[in-house]
């Protein structure tokens, strides 16, 4: 797969232009200083974007795995459980 693939939905980075190809991912992994690129998150990101481009795998596994590295640390949104109304008799 070439590094000018495009992704579906470009990848939102905060204060910055969205990622929109692997080229662009590619770009912003190695701009990374070494001390953050050699965390397990971004190790996992660095990996996916290699295989995609090395093994012409889906786009959405790169964004799967930058998405995950973005996200790292944050916790999880607490999910409230919708009720259903109660049968009227």
């Amino acid at each position: 797969m070439p590094w000018s693939a495009r992704f579906d939905d470009p990848i939102p980075i905060p204060g910055r232009k969205p990622l929109r190809t692997l080229r662009d991912e590619a770009k912003f992994l190695m701009g990374l200083s070494r001390v953050e690129r050699i965390q397990p998150h971004w190790l996992d990101a660095i990996e996916a974007v290699i295989l995609v481009v090395e093994r012409n795998g889906p786009t959405m596994l790169a964004r799967i795995g930058m998405m995950r590295a973005l996200n790292h640390g944050k916790p999880n949104p607490k999910l409230v459980p919708r009720r259903k109304r109660a049968k009227a008799i």
